[in-house]
This record gives structure tokens, sequence and C-alpha cells, in this order.
């Protein structure tokens, strides 16, 4: 498949987190015929704008529920909040709070959390990666983004490059950060 648009490479990764959390919820130890089904047709929705990636409040209302836990380790020892995406380089100031230790807040910096994961070789939770989408998606509509080739993409708050386009197999894959 080629990507050549900063809204492909969302929508297409929003789609294999789609794909993943099926197989997950499956309990699959291998992507079947209905994943990605279920990621064929979310591409295209999400493309053509006759679907679109679920709201941010779901994901506060579940965060509210989980028990409270490091997002990127599940320690629940020194926590504090932490932005998914860097208000230092541009993120927003709302919607991407999430529970981190001192140890991995520490680590992460200024980077955002998938730029973060990936230097420590570490795929993220399904959980995490669907809210960092859901923002990454949000921020590239209101800048009229989507659409801009990913070669002349402006620098943005996020990471590009840092943007799954292919998932590990379900069996590899955490939903949340808590084992």
């Amino acid at each position: 498949m080629k990507i050549t648009t900063v809204g492909e490479l969302l929508h297409w990764s929003y789609a294999n987190l789609a794909m993943a959390h099926s197989a997950i919820t499956a309990k699959t130890e291998k992507y079947g015929r209905t994943q990605f089904m279920i990621r064929s047709r979310l591409y295209k929705g999400l493309n053509k704008q006759t679907m679109s990636v679920g709201p941010l409040a779901d994901d506060e209302r579940l965060k509210m529920v989980l028990p409270q836990a490091c997002c990127y380790c599940g320690s629940r020892d020194c926590l504090s909040v932490d932005h998914l995406i860097p208000t230092k380089r541009g993120g927003a100031n709302i919607g991407d709070l999430v529970w981190a230790c001192r140890s991995c807040n520490s680590s992460k910096c200024a980077r955002g959390a998938l730029e973060w994961l990936m230097e420590k070789n570490k795929f993220p939770p399904i959980l995490l990666l669907r809210r960092y989408l859901k923002l990454a998606i949000e921020m590239s509509r209101d800048r009229n983004l989507m659409n801009v080739p990913l070669v002349a993409a402006p620098d943005l708050p996020f990471s590009l490059s840092a943007i799954p386009q292919a998932f590990p197999q379900p069996s590899q894959l955490r939903l949340g950060w808590l084992k």
C-alpha cells in the first residue's frame, strides 16, 4: 500500500489499530479474515469521510474507570500526569493527559510518547496508541494537513515517522498498560 498524505498515514495506523483491537478482543494468536476486513473497511471509510474515529471522551471515561497506573510501564508508584504530545512541541493542553511514573516521565522528557517508546524498541499499548492517534488526527484536521503530502508536511507537535504502519501479531500486543 502506497501512503502519500498525512491523512492516509494516520488513517492507516488507526485502521490497523482497530484490526489489532479486534484480534485482542477475540483472543486470536494471528490476524484473520475478519480483522483484515475491519482494517480495510475502516481505512476506506476514514479516507472517504463516511466513518470517523471515536471521540476522545470515550478515552477520558475509560481513564476514569481503569486503575491508576503508569501508561508506559504499569507502575502504580510515584504517579504524575504526562502529556502524550508535549506542550513544549505544540501539543494540546487538554485531552492528552495520562498517568506516568516519575521514572518514565523523566526519561521521556519532552519527546512524544510514540517517539520515546520507539527509541526503547517497545510497541505502545493499544489504548495509549488509540488516544495518541485520535489527538494526531484532530490536530492534523484542525491545521488542514490531512491532504498534505508526507514529503511536504510541516513540523508537527508529533513525529510522523513514529506513527506505526505495521503492527505486531496480536499475541505480542498489550491492550493496556497493566498485564
